[in-house]
């Protein structure tokens, strides 16, 4: 099986060596370069377009969302760059993961996880998921909008694949229904209970809606939800 390519943006010296060190101990993963600030950063990822792109948000002369949207521009023009975006920081803010999403991100890890979870990360992104630290997966789930409310955020930086895929097989209002109450915290035998269906029928509404979106769980169908625009 081959390795992972994998391209890090870190300013910190010591974080990055040591990181690289560590990824490439795994043996599931090589460091095809890293960088410590944004400028040369987008230069690396430009040149080895990388399976996954480690970017953390901290960079001295640009943020790492704002070079993360600057890549994902650049991969506009180059068809072939198919790199994917694992944001890393140690900034839990909502204002900054909800930016980091918008900006094109793909999946986003604190830094103070152990590398087990970073390799589980860079695996899962690597395979077209979003991967979210569990410390802030509730600052994406409340984005999603309750029944009849509006998002505060749009995060519409899906993949064209994705977009073509729910312009194929659309949620319907009443699955659009369920994710929100799903994302808003509520059990199936609550959502039964709201909508006066019963719970058999809640359990097929939340397996079409994973299948629809392609996603494992409810944590990521609330990202892929945001990304495609499902609750504006």
């Amino acid at each position: 099986m081959s390795l992972i390519q994998v391209a890090l943006v870190e300013d910190h010296t010591l974080t990055r060596l040591g990181m690289r060190t560590a990824l490439e101990q795994t043996q599931k993963v090589k460091v095809v370069g890293d960088a410590a600030n944004a400028h040369d950063g987008l230069q690396l990822l430009q040149m080895t377009k990388p399976d996954v792109a480690i970017v953390d948000v901290g960079l001295p002369d640009m943020d790492g969302i704002e070079l993360t949207r600057k890549f994902r521009e650049f991969q506009t023009q180059t068809p072939d760059c198919k790199s994917k975006v694992l944001i890393l920081t140690l900034n839990d803010r909502e204002d900054t993961v909800l930016a980091a999403f918008t900006a094109g991100a793909d999946s986003y890890c604190m830094k103070d996880t152990s590398i087990d979870q970073l390799v589980e990360a860079i695996e899962a992104t690597y395979a077209g998921e979003n991967w979210i630290d569990s410390s802030i997966a509730r600052i994406v789930l409340k984005e999603v909008r309750p029944v009849g409310a509006k998002p505060t955020v749009a995060i519409d930086a899906i993949e064209p694949e994705y977009t073509q895929m729910l312009a194929a097989t659309p949620l319907t209002d009443r699955e659009l229904d369920v994710l929100a109450l799903i994302v808003a915290g509520h059990s199936n035998y609550d959502i039964a209970d709201k909508l006066y269906i019963t719970v058999g029928t809640v359990k097929t509404h939340v397996r079409n809606i994973l299948n629809k979106l392609c996603v494992n769980d409810r944590t990521q169908a609330a990202v892929r939800a945001l990304r495609a625009g499902l609750v504006a």
